[in-house]
């Protein structure tokens, strides 16, 4: 219904925005990742939103990117994952490494998340694996300096990329690359180990 909210923030407090437009103060329930990437009070913000009608309440979501917004969408398209759940998925980590762990089934990285079990971690990664894409990863990385920390991650979805290249399902490079993972750090080593792995050497 509302694709985006463009105003002036006005208050900032744990998990709400509010953004005054057009003589409204909209009140948007945002991740810690959006409230981090809003501007001071006072200055103006676009807000990528999600309405959310139920029974007994409405409420509006707001995102600092559209890839944010999309995560949602695809995170509470999940059985078990509610609104609250997925904010706090996308609060815990930085988009990319989100969805690098779907990716890679990493269960460890989206337990983490507040409110997240093992069985519901698994269930994310199983539904939305092969949703997310290299493209995704790309998309989503907030700043073009990344730590030295994500360069293993960096490499790994290197490896990934290449082997889907070579014709394999993101789900066979990315369970294939799971097996091999602590082998190396190098991409082309990875891709090497994981096709010897597939091909059952």
């Amino acid at each position: 219904m509302y694709a985006f909210i463009e105003g002036q923030i006005c208050e900032k407090s744990n998990g709400t925005l509010v953004l005054l437009a057009a003589g409204v103060g909209w009140q948007l329930s945002c991740s810690n990742n959006t409230l981090q990437a809003a501007p001071a009070v006072g200055e103006k913000m676009r807000c990528y939103t999600v309405l959310s009608v139920r029974e007994d309440a409405m409420e509006l979501f707001g995102f600092a990117t559209k890839e944010e917004k999309q995560m949602f969408l695809s995170l509470t398209s999940v059985s078990g994952v509610g609104s609250k759940m997925a904010l706090a998925l996308l609060g815990a980590m930085p988009l990319r490494e989100l969805n690098l762990a779907i990716l890679m089934g990493d269960v460890a990285a989206l337990s983490r998340a507040p409110g997240i079990g093992k069985k519901t971690a698994q269930r994310i990664s199983l539904e939305l694996k092969e949703k997310v894409t290299q493209a995704d990863v790309s998309a989503s990385t907030a700043s073009a300096a990344a730590p030295a920390a994500a360069l293993p991650a960096d490499h790994m979805m290197e490896a990934v990329e290449a082997l889907t290249a070579l014709g394999y399902s993101s789900a066979e490079a990315s369970n294939a690359l799971m097996r091999v993972r602590d082998q190396s750090d190098k991409p082309e080593e990875l891709v090497r180990l994981a096709l010897r792995a597939m091909a059952g050497m």
